[in-house]
């Protein structure tokens, strides 16, 4: 089964490397999407592929390894667009 999420992190998240931590994340497990920072100093992550491994970096995104100091992650599924690569804005 495919999934798509969308993970918005905030704390402090910019700055810290913490887009190319998610890009390593999402291409160990073979999932496309993108990282950006938000204006707000956020971080909004998009993954899809494998639900398996979508969840796994969703857990992984305020895990021990994530650089700076997460303070929430929230995220929402939403239907699969067939995403290829991985881009950081």
């Amino acid at each position: 089964m495919t999934a798509r999420a969308v993970a918005v992190v905030s704390g402090h998240v910019q700055g810290v490397g913490y887009r190319w931590f998610v890009r390593e994340l999402a291409s160990s497990a073979g999932l496309a999407g993108s990282a950006r920072n938000l204006s707000d100093g956020r971080v909004e992550v998009v993954v899809e592929g494998p639900a398996e491994a979508v969840e796994s970096v969703l857990d992984a995104l305020d895990g021990p390894r994530a650089p700076g100091s997460v303070q929430r992650v929230d995220h929402h599924f939403e239907p699969v667009q067939g995403s290829t690569g991985f881009t950081t804005a």
